[in-house]
């Protein structure tokens, strides 16, 4: 049973941030999410450049000497006593994706709608699990995708990503 199928909501697929990757056309990041229920899958998302980095830093644990807005939204839920539980990715709709982030707070559920973008960089750093729904899996555009994976595979995937100067 998948998680989703526990909860009483969609069927869900566990995925993690994988890396973050620069798109050279344009001036835009690619945030690569790797399946993790033992199936070979990458699913990419477009985010703008400032979303993409924000994602990155998280990534790579990287501690800024001011807070983030994102650092400063986990530090707000932490000091609330609000855990971030989970996030979803929910919808695509015109090649836009949406995100719900699944938050608790003395025992009540409650959710946010969200940017994906937003939501991953919120995961890192709360350390909570990625998902997205098979309806979302299926549904996703494929038309340039089998020419980006074929690109991304010459890349080690999960490999530290070495940039030059």
């Amino acid at each position: 049973m998948t998680h989703g199928e526990q909860q009483g909501t969609p069927s869900l697929v566990k995925y993690k941030v994988d890396r973050v990757v620069d798109e050279a056309s344009t001036d835009t990041k690619i945030v690569v999410l790797a399946r993790q229920d033992g199936q070979a899958d990458l699913f990419p998302i477009w985010v703008g450049a400032p979303e993409g980095l924000a994602i990155k830093l998280a990534l790579d644990a990287t501690v800024t000497p001011r807070p983030m807005s994102h650092d400063l939204i986990k530090s707000f839920a932490d000091h609330l006593g609000v855990t971030i539980q989970r996030v979803v990715i929910t919808d695509v709709k015109n090649s836009t994706y949406y995100a719900t982030v699944y938050l608790m707070n003395n025992g009540v559920e409650r959710t946010l709608d969200a940017r994906p973008s937003d939501a991953l960089s919120l995961s890192l750093r709360a350390h909570c699990p990625v998902y997205i729904t098979q309806d979302v899996i299926a549904r996703r555009s494929t038309a340039n995708l089998d020419a980006w994976l074929a690109k991304l595979d010459t890349k080690s995937i999960g490999a530290p990503e070495v940039q030059e100067t």
